[in-house]
């Protein structure tokens, strides 16, 4: 072993050390110790990993990123993962490779493409940045996803998409909507940022559409701090991602390459029409002659530089993913974990039911749930406020269903877009709808505390001080 093999063994068992006096769960306290939503679910083995892709110091994208893109794709079971530096850049990834000129048949601007109002905002966000026209149907009370039967009164002569999230991890009806695409000639994103290690019909989602995008925030099933990825079993579409995600340049070189020719062998060889080519220099020469200058091209130029479509930098790093392989390998204990704590939870607010519309998904699907929802009903005597506000008190983290109905928020208020029918679910999910955590960091004594909690609301909300909350 060598002093910097022997070092580096040392600087691990310290982490490791130190993750033990500073990182370990403390002792749950009633009423004093959050209950949390969602959060990171670690040990020293991710400490580890990441620092040992610091030491390494490659920074950027590096064997770590390649590493981790063949291991979820083996996960998926699909051909090509694309990491990339959030589930949001996921999402505008996905949507600028379909709006690729590579890409045989692409939406064009002015196209329409179906999606539900009730979304995350950066669903929507890359329609509108690409120029489509965002077609919002409503949604399902209980699944939160979008209601299939009204999609196709939603297909017009322009629509060429389907943009499908998994809404908190519960499956779409993928066969009806994948069979709406095919026979109507649509292309279908798949948004299971929420859903990684959900199933429908023994298929994993995010696997049935042209395009699935998952992300990796430190909320979601697996974390890379930020991160997320598009993954695809087109291999066209999968050239297309990685070259909008890398500036939109064409080189394909891994990150280790040592040939100066470059993976494709003609790195310096590519021509592009209408580039000015120098004729070739003649020795002895002298004067304006010596080298003249074609009129046009096609000149050669380095692949590395050699731009094919509008891209950006969306690329993660290194320490991100070698964090995400340390989760990887959590993640089948991590997805039991949140089915258990969502059994848990469904079980015991079956009681309140008169009061609550309580989650429900198709007996098709098998949920890796992101977390819990639930709709105060409308003639309930108390409010999603009220609620919200007593379990908070109760230091029980809630969330709201993300942006509700997207048309309400003020930023996307004024895009252009067309509606199929009155979005009345929409409407009452933003009024009434929240959630609560699942995530594998929730022991049985905190869901204990929780359903104790909501216990203690439905017990006492008859004499609910209803003037204190305004």
């Amino acid at each position: 072993m060598s002093d910097a093999d022997s070092l580096k063994r040392e600087i691990f068992e310290k982490i490791a050390e130190f993750y033990r006096l500073e990182h370990e769960e403390q002792p749950f306290i009633p009423g004093q110790t959050k209950v949390h939503y969602a959060g990171r679910v670690y040990d020293e083995r991710e400490m580890i990993a990441m620092v040992d892709a610091v030491l390494e110091f490659w920074l950027t994208m590096g064997r770590y990123a390649e590493e981790f893109e063949e291991q979820l794709g083996k996960f998926l079971d699909v051909s090509d993962a694309v990491f990339v530096n959030s589930g949001s850049s996921a999402n505008l990834l996905a949507v600028a490779t379909l709006c690729s000129r590579e890409f045989k048949g692409h939406p064009e601007r002015g196209d329409e493409v179906i999606t539900p109002a009730v979304t995350f905002p950066t669903t929507v966000a890359p329609l509108i940045q690409n120029g489509l026209i965002p077609v919002f149907v409503d949604c399902e009370l209980g699944t939160y996803n979008l209601d299939v039967s009204t999609l196709e009164e939603a297909i017009s002569e322009r629509t060429k998409a389907i943009f499908v999230p998994h809404t908190l991890g519960n499956p779409c009806e993928m066969d009806e909507i994948m069979e709406l695409a095919e026979t109507w000639g649509l292309f279908v994103i798949e948004d299971a940022c929420d859903a990684l290690g959900s199933h429908f019909n023994g298929r994993h989602v995010g696997t049935f559409g042209h395009l699935g995008t998952l992300s990796f925030y430190p909320a979601h099933h697996i974390t890379t701090g930020e991160g997320g990825a598009v993954i695809t079993n087109d291999k066209k579409l999968a050239k297309i991602a990685r070259s909008i995600r890398d500036w939109g340049r064409a080189c394909w070189c891994k990150y280790n390459t040592t040939d100066p020719n470059g993976a494709c062998g003609r790195r310096f060889k590519w021509e592009i029409p209408g580039l000015p080519c120098p004729e070739p220099f003649v020795p002895g020469a002298k004067g304006p002659g010596a080298r003249r200058r074609a009129a046009e091209g096609p000149g050669t130029y380095d692949h590395r530089y050699l731009y094919t479509n509008i891209g950006y930098n969306l690329r993660p790093t290194d320490i991100q993913a070698a964090l995400g392989i340390a989760q990887l390998e959590k993640l089948p204990g991590f997805i039991e974990k949140r089915k258990h704590n969502f059994r848990r939870l469904f079980e015991g607010l079956k009681r309140h039911k008169d009061h609550l519309i309580l989650p429900r998904w198709s007996e098709r699907a098998d949920v890796s749930w992101f977390a819990f929802p639930i709709t105060v009903k409308p003639e309930a005597p108390f409010s999603r406020q009220e609620l919200v506000r007593w379990l908070e008190d109760a230091r029980i983290e809630t969330r709201l269903l993300f942006a509700g109905n997207i048309l309400k928020q003020p930023g996307y208020r004024d895009m252009k877009c067309k509606l199929v029918g009155r979005l009345e679910n929409s409407d009452l999910v933003m009024r009434n709808s929240f959630f609560i955590g699942v995530y594998p960091g929730l022991d049985d004594v905190r869901i204990d505390y929780v359903l104790d909690k909501f216990d203690e609301f439905f017990s006492n909300y008859a004499c609910f001080p209803h003037h204190l909350l305004g």
